[in-house]
């Protein structure tokens, strides 16, 4: 499933990015003399396929949501317990003042949540399966109740215009990277050869790690406002309790799918270098940080 959507994602990518291209009358990257870049038209390209992945992936985020989790909706409650997930949601939404949320249960049993959607009235929210298993009715409305920041923050079409920018400008350096070398050092007089496309695929990888790092950063500032809109909609308490009882369960491994781990309200424990490129702080950093009521 994970890989259809994948391919669906991509197709869809092509073929609008393709349509918008037409409709803008871009053609080649390359001015008419066949030999100098066209910046103007090489960064609109960029622009239009680099914003073009993450706002179709922004807009689809809930049905990926579902599919990809597993996650059942909740329209009617069949549980006592899943008629106060839905009055808690409202409750939560109501101090916010945003639209109520989709509200679903993922079958995991890791403990985890999500809040996704393409703006902060057409969100959904979800909760696995072994948080409300596990955790206290406070712990698991602090989470909630973090989430239902995200979604009033906007977080979700914050990152993804964060990240169809950073897209465009690794496109667009990665090719005039590949043009000067095509050009400068392997002396090709006209169009684009092999040596183009292999250094602008090299260019890419290498823009786009260290790009990563980047969405990585606004992705831990978030973290944080979200845990401080939890405090405030639930309490500061049981937000740090939630986030204790993360700690407790920090050898779990996050089974979310990658689309969503920035979603999460936990995710793995990079060390290192590798904390560079970590969606979450560390659940030590988040707690310390409501503590001191920052």
């Amino acid at each position: 499933m994970r890989i259809l959507l994948f391919l669906a994602t991509n197709l869809a990518i092509l073929v609008i990015a393709s349509i918008t291209l037409s409709l803008l009358g871009v053609g080649s990257t390359l001015q008419a003399n066949g030999v100098d870049l066209d910046l103007g038209n090489l960064l609109v390209i960029c622009a239009v396929f680099g914003m073009a992945g993450s706002l179709i992936s922004l807009f689809l985020s809930k049905w990926m949501a579902k599919k990809g989790t597993g996650t059942q909706v909740i329209t009617t409650p069949r549980t006592a317990e899943e008629k106060w997930l839905l009055d808690t949601v409202a409750e939560l939404s109501r101090e916010a003042g945003i639209k109520m949320p989709e509200v679903g249960i993922f079958p995991s049993p890791v403990s985890n949540a999500f809040a996704t959607g393409w703006n902060r009235n057409d969100a959904l929210v979800a909760v696995s399966q072994g948080l409300l298993s596990r955790f206290r009715q406070e712990e698991i409305r602090a989470v909630l109740a973090h989430e239902i920041g995200h979604v009033a923050n906007g977080d979700m079409v914050t990152l993804a215009l964060i990240q169809g920018v950073v897209n465009t400008f690794v496109m667009f350096f990665a090719r005039i990277i590949g043009h000067t070398v095509d050009r400068v050092i392997l002396k090709n007089e006209e169009g684009h050869g092999i040596g183009y496309f292999l250094t602008t695929i090299f260019a890419e990888i290498i823009l786009g790690v260290l790009a990563s790092m980047i969405v990585a950063w606004f992705s831990r500032r978030r973290e944080f406002r979200a845990d401080h809109a939890g405090a405030t909609l639930a309490s500061p308490q049981a937000m740090i309790g939630a986030l204790q009882r993360l700690k407790a369960e920090a050898g779990q491994p996050n089974d979310m799918p990658d689309q969503l781990t920035a979603f999460g309200i936990r995710s793995g424990i990079p060390q290192g270098l590798m904390a560079l490129f970590a969606s979450h702080p560390p659940l030590d950093d988040r707690i310390d940080a409501l503590r001191h009521g920052h």
